[in-house]
């Protein structure tokens, strides 16, 4: 695993803006990457958002993936930590599923290399959707006679109803959930009235304050790495700062937590910054309520810059032009609930 460690991080805040030149901004690309033994058909697709959706993959039948990651809004469910069966919480905060397949690994420490691993990862977890594990949730969907024919279209007749065949078709869905086309991506495929004179002023801000150094790319979540291998950064990287200690931004030891590795202590994802305007609170723990908090944070714990109050608004301001166009999302009739399914 490639990790992008301390000293990249502090080189690559000192370009200056004339070395990020405009070619560096990159438009979303219209296709997010396919893998080769997960094609796209409109049947998978269809089938994924039916399972995305259903709530009978968790142990009370109470919990989708869409009650933490509604897609109806920002793909999270804007609380700090989300709530899973029996009302538990965990620890950090839903990441929005819009343009996940744009990551090169999944979950905020980036422990799944797929978008099809980390589908069927929240199933099991007792915290989350409590299956006692996944062949429990392939029973449960065996058990719903009106699954068979939606996998049998998406995969081919026998027993289709697998596990990889699950993770297949809601990583299908997700990859679907991608928000083309924002006054960003205007602008930078030509269209110069696309961004505001402060939205200009902020995103060479971006660029000079150093921001760019892990969110580059055209989703703003690092370079293009092969599926597997996570962008990690470590965060916070100054930790003497009041920040750290009044929004908990260390209690947690990230990517440490999955690895048991020392090197891996508070290394994380770095996260999309498309669409903050729809994700807030943010952060792995939902500490930061307000998206100009969240700049400030950030200068100062990444690249021990302290913005002024100006700076932090053009920033701001830059980043609301990387909302972009949400696909229509109507909402799918779930096979019928046998009256034995769930206890």
């Amino acid at each position: 695993m490639r990790h992008f460690g301390f000293t990249t991080l502090i080189l690559a805040a000192t370009v200056s803006a004339g070395a990020h030149a405009a070619s560096a901004w990159q438009a979303l690309p219209a296709q997010p990457p396919i893998p080769a033994d997960n094609p796209q058909t409109p049947a998978k697709i269809e089938l994924g958002k039916t399972l995305f959706h259903d709530p009978r993959l968790s142990s009370t039948g109470t919990v989708s993936c869409a009650s933490c990651h509604s897609v109806m809004e920002g793909g999270d469910d804007h609380r700090p930590v989300s709530i899973g069966v029996h009302g538990q919480t965990g620890g950090r905060n839903a990441p929005t599923v819009w343009n996940a397949a744009y990551h090169s690994a999944q979950f905020w420490d980036g422990r799944a290399a797929t978008l099809e691993a980390q589908a069927v990862g929240p199933v099991t977890n007792p915290v989350e959707m409590g299956m006692a594990d996944l062949g429990a949730a392939v029973g449960r969907l065996k058990a719903i006679p009106g699954y068979a024919p939606l996998f049998a279209k998406a995969f081919g007749a026998g027993d289709s109803i697998t596990v990889e065949n699950l993770g297949k078709a809601i990583a299908a869905y997700e990859r679907t959930l991608i928000t083309p086309n924002s006054p960003y991506d205007r602008y930078v495929r030509g269209d110069k009235r696309a961004l505001s004179p402060q939205q200009v002023r902020g995103m060479t801000a971006f660029a000079e304050t150093g921001c760019g150094a892990c969110h580059a790319g055209a989703a703003f979540n690092g370079p293009t790495l092969p599926m597997g291998q996570a962008n990690l950064m470590r965060f916070p990287a100054f930790a003497d700062n009041p920040y750290v200690a009044r929004f908990k931004l260390d209690e947690d030891p990230g990517r440490f937590a999955s690895t048991g590795k020392e090197e891996d202590k508070h290394m994380w994802r770095v996260p999309t910054l498309r669409n903050l305007a729809y994700t807030a609170p943010y952060f792995h723990n939902g500490a930061v309520k307000r998206l100009d908090d969240a700049v400030k944070v950030m200068a100062k714990t990444q690249l021990n810059v302290d913005l002024d109050p100006s700076t932090v608004a053009d920033i701001v301001a830059f980043l609301d032009a990387l909302n972009g166009e949400f696909p229509d999302q109507t909402m799918p009739r779930l096979p019928a609930t046998p009256g034995d399914l769930v206890e």
